[in-house]
């Protein structure tokens, strides 16, 4: 019996990396569709598949009446999908589905077997490796904020701006535009793979505007993970998977920065302590 349970739990990871990798080659694909020969046309932007373009150019439609350009009603239609998740399950979007996320997570994974680091990494055990490594607590509270800042500036700036705010600057356009002719995308591009090495997820942590949007919904999403106070034995397993590094996750079930990744669940090692849960 237990070791189906075992097997039970370790599923959601692959699970998990499952859907990662197929919202990754998903996404790929349409950045190469935008690319191909003859598809200008039928293609339109890159940025018309991106949910945060959505809430750029409907900030400036309430605000002028107008729209942005390279973004148009699919913007609308994925972000209502990323919302409607996220109203559901908080953060799962960010943990299951972004492939920004995703490519941080194989980064960080990257960084820890090239700084010494064991393959496989024991589950629920703090790695050896040199990187990806934490900022100081302090630093790392503060620099959290960030991403609140950069959403703030971002719907400021789209008001004022014709192409969406931060178009020039996004690591989705860098990643998976194939628009490398640009020096500036070309910079954020080495930026994003430098820092994602160094540090887990850092653009989520400290920059990224649509995980400080969606952030709120961590708070009243119905599917949540919960923990049973009473039968855990604070040993810290899960803090160690944590891929956004939230400390004292026993009193922080709640909190702004989960992206709902379940290794919590996963890893946790006192049956029915933390369980996945609707209501």
């Amino acid at each position: 019996m237990a070791k189906t349970e075992t097997k039970e739990r370790g599923s959601i990871t692959k699970v998990r990396r499952t859907i990662q990798y197929m919202f990754l080659f998903a996404t790929y694909l349409l950045g190469l569709r935008h690319v191909m020969p003859g598809r200008e046309s039928t293609g339109g932007a890159f940025d018309a598949f991106c949910p945060m373009g959505g809430i750029e150019t409907f900030f400036r439609y309430i605000a002028t009446g107008q729209t942005l350009k390279t973004t148009n009603l699919l913007n609308f239609a994925i972000l209502i999908g990323v919302i409607g998740v996220s109203l559901l399950a908080g953060r799962a979007f960010c943990g299951w589905m972004c492939p920004i996320g995703t490519l941080q997570d194989m980064l960080a994974g990257w960084a820890r077997r090239l700084s010494g680091g064991s393959k496989p990494k024991a589950r629920g055990k703090r790695s050896k490796a040199k990187f990806p490594m934490e900022l100081p607590p302090i630093v790392d509270k503060w620099a959290r904020y960030l991403k609140y800042l950069v959403l703030l500036i971002v719907l400021i700036a789209s008001v004022w701006t014709v192409y969406p705010p931060l178009r020039d600057i996004c690591p989705a356009r860098a990643l998976f535009s194939f628009e490398l002719g640009e020096p500036l995308l070309v910079s954020v591009l080495i930026t994003f793979i430098i820092t994602s090495l160094l540090i887990k997820r850092f653009w989520c942590k400290y920059l990224c505007p649509l995980g400080a949007f969606l952030a709120i919904t961590n708070k009243f999403a119905p599917l949540r993970v919960t923990i049973d106070k009473n039968n855990c034995t604070d040993c810290g397993r899960c803090e160690a998977e944590c891929p956004v590094d939230i400390p004292a996750i026993p009193e922080n079930m709640r909190n702004l920065e989960c992206v709902q990744c379940l290794e919590c669940v996963e890893t946790c090692a006192v049956e029915d302590t933390v369980v996945l849960k609707l209501g």
